[in-house]
Order: structure tokens, then sequence, then C-alpha cells
């Protein structure tokens, strides 16, 4: 971790995993879900009751319609709730909703409204450090060390075979820094450090994976695991590291605050709902936290909002990209050879 002025205090950094219910998946977990408990309480019963209903009147009157319809209503209803019930621990809901968002316009946003904001993060007064790769002056860093607990050999493909990976170790830390806003220009502090609410949507890249047939770690991986006082024995091992360096293209939204000439994006003061995202069958969660992503430079623009995170709209552009450069290659290739076709006839003549 480097300092750039020596007053700065370990309570400039948000030290994520110890702070008020971290988890691996999301940091600050007093986002409402968008299924409460009581609901799995209210329909399982009412499932059950309308599935001995259904068999009555399919043995009394041999009549299988009712019996078919609460079967694939229920199959419907589950799918429903477990389609929530992964977005929400998987984060996918609240990255959609961030992306779908269009960037806010900081000339005309007023004081306490909730804005979305994308340009390039540069460190405030603190710059972090990974844990593993040592990545200087970032403004975040994630690592997660998984070990696993139960493996089959059914599969041929060792990567797959592992079927539970037990979160052992988790280290994540965010500091204050700033955002030079695309938009309006503006340089824009992000108030992540500090202890403050934040949910970080940035996918960790794996850096190492055990195999049953070659368990030996490296000794800088020794040495990682002996700083931190962790024993693994011989189990199987997962490595994975994530971080927002700067001078990435970082979108963060939260609520803007302009106070004493300084313009910030805070922790909303009041939880805000993303809405029914209906495409996708999926229902409001509300969130009182910054939400923080690391933007790719190539799909950016500016106050449009982009779906490079979807699946069908990555292999679209893929194929899109795919075509545009075939002719391309194809000319440059016919002109070379014309070009040295030239060069030696000018020669022999």
């Amino acid at each position: 971790m480097h300092r750039d002025h020596k007053h700065i205090t370990l309570g400039d950094i948000n030290d994520l995993p110890h702070s008020a219910a971290a988890s691996p998946t999301v940091i600050h977990r007093r986002l409402r879900g968008p299924v409460p408990a009581t609901v799995h309480w209210v329909l399982i019963p009412l499932l059950l009751a309308g599935l001995g209903v259904s068999v009555f009147v399919l043995a009394v009157v041999h009549n299988a319609l009712l019996f078919v319809g609460v079967i694939v209503l229920s199959v419907l209803v589950v799918a429903f709730l477990v389609r929530n019930l992964i977005a929400s621990r998987s984060n996918s809901g609240l990255l959609l909703f961030l992306n779908r968002v269009p960037d806010s316009d900081l000339r005309t946003a007023a004081d306490g409204q909730i804005v979305k904001i994308t340009g390039i993060a540069s460190c405030g007064d603190v710059c972090l450090v990974s844990s593993y790769e040592k990545v200087a002056r970032c403004v975040y860093t994630s690592t997660l060390l998984y070990t696993c607990r139960g493996w089959t050999t059914m599969l041929s493909n060792f990567s797959d075979r592992c079927i539970r990976w037990d979160l052992a170790h988790l280290e994540r830390q965010a500091a204050d820094f700033y955002i030079t806003d695309a938009k309006s220009g503006t340089r824009v502090l992000v108030k992540a450090g500090n202890n403050s609410r934040m949910v970080p949507l940035v996918e960790e890249s794996i850096l190492i994976s055990t195999r049953d047939n070659n368990r030996e770690l490296s000794l800088t991986l020794k040495k990682w695991l002996d700083e931190r006082y962790l024993s693994v024995d011989s189990r199987l091992l997962r490595l994975e590291e994530g971080y927002i360096k700067e001078g990435r293209y970082t979108t963060a939204m939260g609520m803007l605050s302009k106070k004493d000439g300084t313009v910030a994006i805070i922790p909303p003061s009041e939880p805000f709902s993303t809405g029914c995202l209906r495409q996708q069958f999926l229902l409001p969660i509300e969130i009182d936290s910054l939400l923080l992503k690391s933007s790719d430079m190539n799909d950016f623009m500016p106050g449009v909002a982009t779906c490079k995170d979807c699946p069908s709209q990555m292999r679209k552009r893929k194929r899109k990209i795919e075509k545009e450069k075939r002719p391309t290659d194809y000319r440059t290739v016919t002109s070379c050879i014309m070009a040295g076709m030239t060069a030696r006839f000018t020669d022999v003549v």
C-alpha cells in the first residue's frame, strides 16, 4: 500500500471484508433482495395445497387438466423465484441495471440526486496495491482464495470436476478516488473509502487453479499463504484477483454531493430501487450503497447505456467485427501482392 501523505491513517481505507455483513459477492448486504423470505413461506404451502387438490380431483373426477395446470404453474413460479435469487446473489441484476441507466449530466444534476458517471479513474490520497499480483496504483482490489471440498471423476476436464468451491480467504479494499467525467469533464470525488457502503461489480480473474495430478505450489503462492497464516494442506486451490487500476474507465453510481466547492458521489442516504427488468424477469432490488464497475474503454459511449455484458450482444458484436475485418484483410493481401509484382516488373524493365 502506497501513501502519498504522512497524515493518512488506516481509516482512509475501506477494508471491505471487515465491514458490515461482508460476503464474497456483495460487500454490503443491506440490499433488500427482490423476493422477501416470507414470500417463500407463503407460496410453498399454497403450491402444495394446490397440488393436493389437483391430485384429489384427478383421482375422483379423472380430469387431468387441473393437475397439469398446477404443475406448469408451480414450475413457472419456482423458476421465476430461482432466477431472481441467482441474479441477486451473483449481482447480475445490478449489473444489468447499471448498464441500462444512461450517464448523468453533472452540469444540470441537483445536489442529492442519484447519478451515474463514467470516466477515467485516478487515485486520491491513498493508492492501493493488489494482494497477489502486486499491481500498484489501484483504487479497488479484491483477492479470493477458494479450496475444493468435493470433486468427481465423471468429467474429463478437471477444471469442471470440483463440485464445491469454499471461500477460504477474502481480501477486499477500496479507497477514495477521482473520476474525470467523460460527459462534462468534471473531476468527481468518489467516496469509496472510510467504511463507505459499496457494492463492487468487478469480476475477478483466475490466477491459479491447482490440479489433482499437480498440487505443487509455487514459491510465490507459498510465501503469500505463509504471510497470511493460511494452511491449505493438500487441498485443491483456486486463487482469483480483481482490481480497478488508475487510468481505467470506471463507472460509479450513487448520490451527488455538491458542498464546499467539491463535487462528490457518496452512498445514498435513502435506498433507491432498480425497478422491474421485465425482459429479464427480474424484480426490483433496493440499493443503499455505491455501485462501482470497471468499464471497457472500447465499448464506452458517454450518455448511452451499454449491454456489453450480455452474451448474445457480445456474440453479435464479435461476428460483426469478424465480417468487417475480412474484406480489409483481403484487400491488404491483394495490395501487397500487386505492389510486389509491380516492383519486380519495374526491376526487369
